[in-house]
């Protein structure tokens, strides 16, 4: 009986340690992918170029739909053109990377954010991550005094890391100029948190439920009005990494009109 006893013990013992075992290499595996990547302080390589005039704002059309709202406070010229790795068929619009350059004279080193507002099409491609900045964004890469100097370089090599938008203004929509009582599109604009629109979808007192709009470009969005649904509109909105809803009850009006801006 008592031999018996101490085989049990010992096999209870054993399996305990083999357990112990699995899950601490487990976790310290978990562990130092973590430190790992706080070390790395989440920058990684890309390539810079810029655009338009030196001091403005690249362009003040872009393929997201923004306009000339990039000039306004909130973007205050700020904003990048990306390739497809950026621009993600439209669907990186609006969102936010610390940008920062180290290895020219010129560089301070120090990390500025933009916004991604246009596409940079065609050789842009030929890099893994492309930043197409806007000639204001460029000389801020720089030493006081040196944005001259380092935007005739032309093209550097920078470091980048995605951040959460953190902008100033309320979540707006700007309703397209070819809106019409059968068919509604709006520009989504200063959208905080991931930045990217997912999905979205509209609906009105005297709809049934919420209908899916459809992109059309960039971060502007489209649906087809069936005859009878009119405003106030509430907009719902996925977005496209984290998968966050947000809501906007009744932010179009009734009374909406093309070239408008609502807010909530």
């Amino acid at each position: 009986m008592f031999t018996c006893h101490i085989s049990q013990s010992f096999k209870l013992s054993f399996v305990i340690a083999i357990l112990l075992l699995v899950v601490t290499d487990y976790c310290f595996c978990i562990n130092t992918k973590s430190i790992n990547a706080s070390l790395a302080g989440g920058f990684g390589p890309a390539i810079a170029t810029w655009y338009g005039d030196p001091n403005g704002a690249g362009s003040t059309g872009g393929a997201c739909g923004f306009g000339n709202d990039v000039t306004n406070p909130t973007y205050n010229s700020l904003i990048s053109a990306g390739n497809q790795a950026l621009f993600k068929s439209g669907k990186g619009c609006g969102a936010c990377y610390q940008v920062k350059c180290t290895q020219n004279s010129q560089c301070s080193g120090f990390p500025i954010t933009v916004t991604i507002t246009d596409e940079c099409p065609g050789a842009c491609n030929n890099d893994p991550v492309h930043f197409d900045l806007s000639g204001k964004a460029f000389g801020f890469l720089a030493k006081p005094g040196q944005a001259d100097a380092l935007r005739n370089a032309g093209r550097i090599n920078i470091e980048y890391q995605k951040v959460p938008c953190n902008f100033n203004a309320r979540l707006t929509f700007k309703i397209d100029k070819g809106s019409n009582p059968f068919y509604l599109a709006f520009a989504v604009e200063y959208l905080s948190g991931d930045g990217e629109i997912g999905s979205i979808d509209i609906s009105s007192s005297n709809s049934n439920g919420w209908r899916a709009m459809q992109q059309t470009f960039g971060a502007t969005w489209k649906v087809d009005l069936p005859s009878g649904v009119t405003g106030p509109f509430s907009v719902r909105i996925t977005t496209l990494e984290s998968r966050t809803t947000i809501n906007a009850p009744n932010v179009i009006p009734a009374n909406w009109a093309p070239g408008q801006y609502y807010h909530i």
